[in-house]
């Protein structure tokens, strides 16, 4: 007992010392991840006079290596920037369903959901996004040559990084999960057991993965010997990827997400990533209400955010898909006219009751988040994702990196809940070729057309809201890019009917009150692990998560 006191007591202490030593600053450019190792390979690349897309494509192709229950060769994301110029963009690189995919391919003969088929199978994974969105945006914005943003990440799986206690402990979580392929236990459970913290972890299989794309470019990895690996896996594990399915996906570029509070616009990315509409409604359902004068966290701000969340996630969950496949009148969805009408069923004072919900009606979670700001005030915000923690657990034999679960996020039944509790409608239905809804919320925010500051986070649905509420936490509570980041956290997302929330949000006062109008509560030990940068008038600062092991360093 008195050891685990002690235990506590130095994580109590070192926790406070980061609260009092503040966001980390730096003059020139910043970097947060994570992953310590993945931020320096993007510092590493800004010092060698690399722009921040340079840096934000060796920081995903690192965190490949070093953060393997999130950062991935084997996934997809989206990735929003803003150029010093002014120019905006938007990239979509989200997996897409293999053309042998069916609408209901995880149903028995009785239509009844298959338990577990749409994440712990290989027919979970969709086509990969990240190799061909990475290097699409560096080869499209970037300074150097892919040789040189590719280096560190190679360096790291070739020679070896040191292991930390998270990874150990992630790995312990998923152990019987991740050893249920021989592939995954020969790199990550030798002997049986998860890897130590301390020792150093070598992937020879990734880091020659990783060299054949920096030879090849996105062919290295979408045709030839590496494409060949992952479909002869598929064909030995039962997946359905084929060779064309890799040779044909493609990313997008797509118009940015841009929308106003107040004197600030905010830039995410549009549909097939939910966070863009649904952030926007949640936000503007708010802004008229004064919020900062309730206090923060305090009975009637969180009575008012919580019923927005709740009307912007009746909408996301009915409406929002993929705009290849479904009509969604996106900017109708987010505009005043609409939002006045539906903040009017806002109850104010009392709890909202979600199964009396019903979306709009319309005219005619493991995932990870990096951003980085450069000298020139380049900005990119990035999240890409496995789904789930590890994906589905397979590493692909012989290429060294895990595949994604992610058409679970697809609606394998309409009406049913997925891994995250999301209850999604027709709009999300597979189909081959899709790309399936998802919740990141990469965003940048500027004010005067000048970049502000810029925050994202894994974490599923709990993204849209965590993002909102470090944005209000700024905006509204004038807190700096670290208290914003570290504040605790809540959530509501229409269905379970609510309110998930970390311990000590609420002051025992504001949480009786809140009982009284009738909310229900669901304490989670944590949500999310945000990272984030803010302008200053001599440079930047930047903050990862204190929920985390992440790094935020700058130059």
């Amino acid at each position: 007992m008195r050891k685990l006191n002690w235990i506590a007591a130095v994580v109590f202490i070192s926790m406070v010392r980061l609260a009092m030593a503040g966001p980390v600053f730096a003059p020139n450019g910043m970097v947060v991840s994570a992953e310590p190792n993945a931020t320096q390979a993007g510092v590493e690349i800004l010092k060698q006079g690399g722009n921040a897309f340079d840096a934000a494509a060796a920081v995903g192709f690192a965190l490949a290596v070093t953060y393997p229950r999130a950062g991935n060769l084997g996934g997809g994301g989206f990735m929003t920037g803003l150029l010093h110029n002014g120019e905006r963009i938007a990239l979509d690189f989200r997996e897409t369903a293999p053309e042998a995919a069916s609408r209901d391919m995880f149903l028995d003969k009785n239509g009844e959901l298959i338990p577990d088929l749409s994440t712990d199978s290989l027919l979970a994974s969709g086509v990969p996004g990240s190799v061909r969105g990475l290097l699409r945006f560096q080869e499209d914005y970037g300074q150097l040559s892919r040789k040189e943003i590719l280096a560190p990440a190679i360096r790291l799986a070739k020679k070896g990084f040191t292991v930390s206690e998270s990874l150990t402990e992630s790995l312990k979580d998923k152990s019987d999960f991740l050893q249920r392929f021989e592939s995954t236990q020969n790199i990550f459970f030798p002997d049986g057991q998860p890897l130590q913290a301390g020792t150093v972890l070598k992937q020879p299989d990734l880091a020659r993965t990783l060299s054949t794309i920096r030879s090849k470019g996105a062919d290295g990895f979408y045709r030839g010997r590496v494409a060949k690996k992952i479909v002869r896996y598929m064909r030995e594990q039962g997946g359905i990827i084929t060779l064309d399915d890799l040779s044909g996906y493609c990313c997008i570029y797509r118009p940015p997400f841009l929308f106003r509070y107040k004197d600030y616009v905010l830039q995410t990315h549009p549909l097939p990533s939910s966070g863009g509409v649904t952030l926007a409604q949640i936000l503007k359902f708010v802004e008229p209400m004064a919020l900062s004068e309730f206090g923060h966290n305090s009975a009637a701000m969180v009575n008012r955010i919580v019923e927005a969340e709740r009307l912007a996630f009746a909408d996301r969950n009915t409406y929002l898909g993929d705009p290849a496949f479904v009509d969604v009148p996106e900017r109708y969805l987010a505009s005043d006219g609409y939002l006045l009408q539906r903040r009017k069923l806002m109850p104010l004072g009392r709890a909202g009751n979600s199964a009396g919900v019903r979306p709009g009606c319309l005219e005619s979670m493991e995932t990870t988040h990096f951003c980085v700001v450069d000298r020139d005030r380049n900005a990119v915000a990035i999240t890409t994702t496995l789904n789930g923690s590890y994906g589905m657990g397979a590493v692909v034999e012989g290429a060294g990196f895990f595949l994604n679960n992610e058409m679970d996020d697809f609606s394998a039944k309409p009406g049913e809940a997925n891994l995250y509790g999301l209850v999604q409608a027709e709009a999300n239905a597979i189909e081959p070729g899709k790309r399936m809804l998802s919740s990141m919320t990469p965003t940048i925010v500027t004010q005067d057309d000048t970049f502000a500051f810029t925050m994202g986070t894994p974490g599923g649905p709990t993204i849209i809201t965590t993002n909102a509420q470090i944005f209000l936490n700024i905006v509204e509570f004038g807190m700096d890019i670290q208290e914003a980041i570290d504040a605790p956290r809540f959530h509501h997302q229409w269905l379970p009917d609510e309110i998930a929330h970390e311990p000590d949000t609420f002051t025992s006062e504001a949480k009786s009150e809140l009982e009284t109008m009738g909310y229900i509560f669901d304490e989670r030990e944590s949500m999310g692990l945000a990272e984030g940068i803010m302008a200053t008038g001599s440079g930047l600062t930047g903050h990862s998560d204190r929920r985390g092991s992440g790094l935020a360093e700058g130059y």
